[in-house]
């Protein structure tokens, strides 16, 4: 399969002229190339995303329905490295300036932030360091800034470029799954998990998913809601799973799936275990809670503000559920989780909810996309499967 940088941008942005002008003569004539030189570029087009992208008919062309895909996805893609181009001009409306843009320039501005030096940045970009060197170069005179600076003996995408470079990945995203869409619908798949998500949910889906689609390739990447949501902005990954925000980013969407019962655990033979534990008594203990900026640590501060009592000491923030586990088992630490975390350790009798006059609080657990997400016929599947997985645990 050819990759996004092997595909022509000028030739890309003639699936919106045909399919606009509706013939291919008409078409033609408004990119300003012959009609044979149109037709041998539509020719590679289809070869590449390897399906028919037109039908002929005696009054025109017309998108096939894998065409009508592919070309609002390419639209996508070709609009967001225009944009992006654009805002690294200054916003300035210069007619045809995204014209000039080429794969080279994309790819050597992606392979330097990537790399942080020229000769890295070469390596990943797979061309010569004068070639990038040619490359980056050229983008700055196209947008009219320096996108590159000085740092020590280095260099590195200064502000401007590195919000460029943004720009460029999200673009370049939509045009490889449109190359991986073709005709069968999409055979990669990325997903960010939060921690909640790996135990019972994503696994449960991801099987479900495999039993129907067996050749597909997920990659599973796990993190915090900070760690992941970058990487879904820039289009690295395709969909996050796990704990929902309250009051989510404008540019994010959030599909709740169920609510999560949130309650405290410790050891099975914690001092607190078998009673119902007051305020004083949780203050007696250390706590190990979640790292800084996440929704669980804002639910175990809130569990202690609303009430009016002082915050236990939690010498550990920590997001790892295994090693809140081992230190659980190992001490008189407490922590705030859902029991779904730590059901085998419970079931095994060396973790227990602590019973307390504390209320269990809850916290909707869900998908997370871009606002603007388009998905492949594979992602819409894998959403399909998460909903059927969340109703199949609830029964």
């Amino acid at each position: 399969m050819e990759t996004v940088y092997q595909l022509n941008f000028r030739h890309l942005r003639l699936l919106g002229t045909v399919t606009q002008e509706g013939t291919l003569s008409a078409a033609a004539r408004a990119a300003g190339i012959s009609q044979p030189a149109l037709t041998q570029a539509l020719a590679k087009l289809e070869a590449a995303f390897g399906v028919q992208l037109f039908e002929r008919t005696p009054s025109g062309v017309v998108p096939t329905s894998g065409g009508r895909r592919i070309a609002r996805r390419v639209l996508r893609g070709t609009a967001q490295l225009s944009r992006s181009l654009h805002r690294a001009a200054g916003g300035t409306q210069r007619v045809g300036l995204d014209h000039y843009l080429t794969s080279a320039h994309v790819r050597g501005l992606l392979g330097l932030a990537e790399g942080g030096s020229f000769q890295r940045g070469a390596e990943l970009a797979q061309v010569s360091v004068p070639a990038l060197h040619r490359a980056v170069r050229d983008l700055e005179r196209l947008v009219g800034r320096a996108l590159v600076e000085r740092r020590g003996r280095g260099v590195g995408l200064n502000a401007a470029g590195s919000k460029l470079a943004n720009g460029f990945e999200l673009g370049v995203a939509e045009l490889a799954t449109a190359l991986d869409e073709g005709s069968v619908g999409g055979t990669r798949l990325a997903i960010g998990a939060m921690a909640l998500s790996r135990s019972l949910l994503l696994p449960t889906a991801l099987a479900d998913l495999l039993v129907d689609a067996p050749n597909i390739q997920v990659d599973v990447v796990e993190g915090s809601y900070l760690e992941l949501v970058e990487l879904l902005r820039s289009g690295r990954i395709d969909v996050m799973v796990g704990a929902l925000r309250d009051s989510p980013a404008r540019d994010l969407h959030q599909q709740p799936l169920f609510a999560d019962k949130l309650t405290i655990i410790g050891r099975a033979d914690h001092p607190l275990a078998g009673g119902v534990a007051g305020f004083e008594q949780l203050a007696d203990y250390p706590w190990i809670v979640a790292r800084r900026a996440s929704g669980l640590l804002e639910r175990w501060q809130s569990m202690f503000d609303d009430a009016g009592k002082a915050r236990p000491q939690a010498p550990i923030q920590c997001g790892s559920v295994a090693l809140i586990r081992g230190m659980l088992v190992r001490s008189d630490f407490l922590t705030l989780l859902s029991p779904d975390q730590v059901a085998a350790e419970i079931h095994a009798g060396t973790l227990t909810c602590i019973r307390s006059v504390v209320p269990d609080t809850e916290r909707l657990i869900g998908a997370i996309t871009r606002r603007d997400w388009y998905p492949t016929a594979l992602q819409e599947q894998f959403m399909a499967a998460l909903r059927a997985s969340t109703a199949s645990l609830g029964s």
